[in-house]
């Protein structure tokens, strides 16, 4: 076995679960089974309304609530995540569907789940921490409201319209509603919501959520509301696993839509275990080893008929609540979610679309947290900016598009900002060990300028404009010992600056480059410019002597006998360069 092959087996056997995991499981389990308990009822009818909204169905939001909750949990980075089907995915899922039928949709959450194993193999999971909090919260708010707008169909009892774009289908469902208005599904959606919403703000350990949904169900049956349409017939268990859904002729096509549910799966579940520890005291996740969880279970899911998975941060946040302390508890939901599917598919399948439309409204408002948002609103004004075009993007394009968008504008923004620190300013000449009569001449003809901060693209231009402006001197020497960042395109631009100048009859020195700068500036010819007729010193007095030399050379100043020079203190270190 070569090297690189031993390395990658080490990779890939360090995100296995460790005996570490194994043991954590049994500890304080009466309280993960509690917690357990709490979160499957909360996920039952998530699962179920994700999984309509998916496109696929009811029994593929349980299948991938029982097969994904389990693998996430068991291979996860995160001993409190719970994963399943969210609505941030459904979002992404529903053009896939109506594009390329559930076959797509199964398909795409396999090549997902091998794309998330790729990215825990490269350590991708740390790169999470640069994704900005307003990024963040834009995003969230837009798929809070994606989420509230694909429930308005079933909530006002309409066949769902034509279309995959959210807001065509929310208003063509509002034209139908108002043709054939359906009350009582908008009743059964305004009831089961504002139970959740109220109850959950009076008694938050009760899960209002599944008493809602079951007296919707009964009122329904009881009353004969034939308005109220039910999800439908369920399997009673999980379908055998089978790869008979895979369309090998379409992967090609459906390679980009991969990548989305890939990058929204990594996105929303390192997003989802990062809340859960901030949630909790001494608790820290894997990234690497939740990218890897997480593609096992988008692997596993599809070939038992379920939809791409990634961890939820609303079944997370109740899982740790309740009181979880171990991935027991996320075991513990899958297991209990299983035996709903085996023993109870009857019942659930009477529950209607409407009851399930109201859980995802009120699990929409939820989402949104005011308070965060008007305190990143009120931050700053790039703040405020990038969170407004991060939702509006979510909302009217795609949430891949959205992040991205959200991504490149707060980078630019950023490096605005920090172009915005460099200093390009003329500094006094050092009087060093030169007479007053000689310090005023060599004034005449010597210019210095400090660079403080970083000299990169986004500032280079400004530099190159404000020293090419000098005029009437003879020397301009360039101070760069806080130059704090020094790229490609600031050696270049300073090198231009040089034969500018050069051109013009003007020397150029420049003092205190330091180390870790001049691998770029020698790659690109600009130390070897300098060095001609040794224009490059450490300090800013031996350039000083360098230009005077230059001057007497030149005839423009007579020489004189120097002061000997003094001893160095240790305190002139910065000042001098």
């Amino acid at each position: 076995m070569t090297s690189g092959l031993r390395r990658a087996a080490a990779r890939l056997t360090a995100l296995l679960p460790t005996r570490g995991d194994l043991a954590d499981l049994r500890r304080d389990p009466r309280r993960n089974l509690l917690a357990g308990l709490t979160v499957a009822i909360v996920a039952l009818p998530l699962a179920l309304g994700f999984g309509v909204s998916s496109g696929l169905g009811a029994e593929a939001g349980l299948a991938t609530a029982v097969v994904a909750g389990a693998l996430a949990a068991l291979f996860g980075g995160s001993n409190l995540q719970v994963s399943g089907p969210t609505g941030a995915m459904t979002v992404v899922l529903m053009p896939i569907v109506g594009a390329y039928g559930p076959t797509g949709v199964l398909t795409v959450g396999l090549m997902a789940g091998v794309m998330l194993v790729a990215l825990a193999a490269l350590r991708a999971g740390r790169y999470m921490q640069y994704v900005p909090a307003p990024v963040v919260e834009g995003f969230t708010l837009g798929i809070a409201c994606v989420i509230a707008l694909q429930q308005l169909p079933n909530a006002l009892g309409v066949p769902k319209p034509e279309g995959d774009r959210v807001l065509v289908v929310t208003w063509r469902a509002v034209e139908e509603f108002a043709r054939h208005p359906n009350w009582t599904a908008v009743a059964l959606t305004v009831s089961v919501a504002a139970v959740m919403l109220v109850g959950g703000r009076l008694r938050p350990t009760v899960p209002f959520s599944i008493v809602a949904v079951a007296a919707a169900t009964v009122v329904a049956q009881v009353a004969g509301l034939d308005a109220a349409e039910p999800i439908g017939a369920l399997p009673s268990g999980l379908p055998a696993p089978s790869l008979g859904f895979l369309d090998l002729g379409s992967l090609g096509a459906l390679l980009a839509p991969a990548v989305a549910v890939a990058a929204l799966a990594a996105l929303e579940s390192l997003l989802s275990a990062s809340v859960a520890d901030g949630m909790t005291v001494g608790q820290r996740h894997d990234p690497d080893r939740e990218l890897f969880g997480q593609g096992l279970a988008n692997i596993a899911a599809p070939l038992f008929g379920g939809v791409p998975a990634t961890g939820a941060i609303a079944r997370t946040a109740v899982n740790v609540r309740t009181g979880a302390g171990s991935r027991l508890a996320a075991l513990t939901h899958a297991a209990i979610l299983a035996v709903i599917v085996f023993a109870a598919a009857p019942l659930v399948s009477k529950i209607p679309l409407a009851a399930l439309a109201g859980v995802l409204l009120a699990t929409a408002v939820r989402m949104v947290e005011v308070g965060s948002l008007r305190a990143m609103a009120r931050a700053t004004r790039s703040d405020a900016l990038i969170l407004v075009l991060t939702a509006v993007a979510t909302l009217a394009l795609d949430l891949v598009y959205a992040v991205i968008i959200g991504l490149v504008v707060a980078g630019a923004l950023a490096l605005r900002a920090v172009a915005r620190q460099a200093r390009f300013d003329q500094v006094p000449l050092d009087r060093g060990d030169h007479s007053a009569e000689e310090h005023a001449l060599l004034a005449e003809h010597i210019v210095a300028y400090r660079i403080d901060g970083p000299l990169f693209f986004a500032a280079a231009h400004r530099f190159l404009l404000e020293l090419t402006e000098v005029a009437d001197v003879r020397v301009v020497i360039l101070r760069m010992s806080r130059v704090s960042t020094l790229d490609a395109t600031g050696a270049l631009v300073l090198k231009d600056a040089v034969e500018k100048l050069a051109r013009r009859g003007i020397l150029v020195l420049a003092s205190g480059i330091r180390p870790d700068q001049r691998q770029v500036l020698d790659s690109l010819g600009v130390l070897e410019l300098l060095r001609h007729d040794g224009r490059e010193y450490a300090t800013t007095p031996e350039a000083i002597r360098g230009a005077r030399a230059h001057l007497e050379s030149a005839g423009l100043l007579t020489a004189v006998t120097a002061v000997p020079a003094r001893k160095p203190r240790a305190s002139d270190g910065e000042a001098v360069r």
